[in-house]
């Protein structure tokens, strides 16, 4: 059995396949196992896997017959795994040398359920470290303390799944799977349920992910109504948070983040293809309705002026300024 499995999901990402696979060799080990996902890539994606595969130890490549989205590709890469642990890379990103070993050093060190580590932020030329918001550094920490206080930073407001090591038993009779009728948004509900489940956690101080930022490809960069999916993904995350029996704590930093994304997302409407941001506007105001309206009034009320205009003329129905 493997110590470690890495879910490296792949489509249509021709122009970073070699750097990508290229990094895993760098990062090859008799104890890690490779599956690559093609998600029907329709590029020279799948010759480049196809090419690495023979020479990379470790690896199986597996291929969807037709497109299914990240959410399914990480899926079929968690059914197929066999480690001890599970890792994710996206198929446009690369690892430096070692990261994997040292990831799963310090995870068996510290002997927690997942650990989150930092990335390296890649915009051209320019590389900028992001790291998330742990209060501690190599210490286990409980998962649901990373997710309050509202009107903080907190460790759900770190939606990189690439950006850790999970251990297997999280994922065993079909837990902790993405959601597949997601198109965007998957990870951030996927990064709240794995805090609201596991029992402990560690941010670790390693800077060997290196995410490519702006890529035309990505789905951050898309402008139709695909990106309108994190209001179905945070009606499921309110869904799950007021069936905890924790609800009253964590239902403020739901409502405050879910509010976040809305006044982001409206507040640049003007971008999206016109029939997508009209259909934001309207299903931004429904979401707003749906919320706990005594939980929203207070996020309302703590906000900053701006955002808290926006929102409160959205839910009234009004024009947004």
């Amino acid at each position: 059995m493997p110590k470690l499995s890495v879910v490296v999901p792949m489509h249509n990402v021709e122009a970073f396949a070699e750097s990508t696979l290229r990094s895993l060799a760098r990062n090859a080990d008799p104890d890690f196992e490779f599956l690559l996902v093609d998600d029907c890539s329709t590029d020279s994606t799948p010759a480049a896997m196809d090419r690495w595969a023979d020479r990379l130890p470790g690896a199986t490549v597996i291929r969807h017959e037709r497109n299914m989205g990240i959410a399914q590709a990480r899926n079929s890469g968690i059914d197929a795994a066999s480690g001890d642990y599970v890792t994710f890379l996206d198929g446009d990103d690369w690892y430096g040398p070692g990261h994997l070993a040292e990831s799963v050093r310090l995870i068996d060190e510290l002997g927690c359920d997942f650990a989150r580590t930092d990335h390296v932020q890649v915009t051209g030329v320019q590389r900028v470290v992001r790291r998330p918001s742990a209060p501690a550094r190599n210490t286990v920490l409980d998962p649901r303390d990373g997710i309050a206080p509202p009107h903080m930073e907190t460790m759900v407001d770190y939606p990189f799944v690439w950006a850790g090591i999970y251990r297997r038993h999280l994922f065993d009779d079909g837990g902790m799977r993405f959601a597949t009728e997601l198109r965007t948004a998957e990870d951030r509900l996927w990064i709240w349920r794995l805090h609201l489940k596991a029992k402990s956690y560690a941010s670790l101080g390693l800077h060997g992910v290196f995410y490519r930022r702006g890529v035309a490809t990505s789905l951050t960069q898309i402008k139709d109504n695909r990106q309108l999916d994190f209001i179905p993904a945070y009606d499921a995350l309110l869904k799950d948070v007021g069936d905890d029996p924790e609800a009253e704590r964590f239902l403020p930093k739901a409502v405050r983040t879910y509010c976040a994304m809305i006044a982001f997302h409206v507040g640049k409407a003007d971008t999206y293809e016109p029939s997508a941001a009209r259909l934001l506007r309207s299903e931004a105001r429904s979401a707003l309705l749906r919320m706990p309206q005594q939980v929203l009034d207070e996020t309302l009320s703590t906000i900053d002026r701006s955002r808290s205009r926006l929102l409160s003329r959205l839910r009234d129905g009004r024009k947004a300024a």
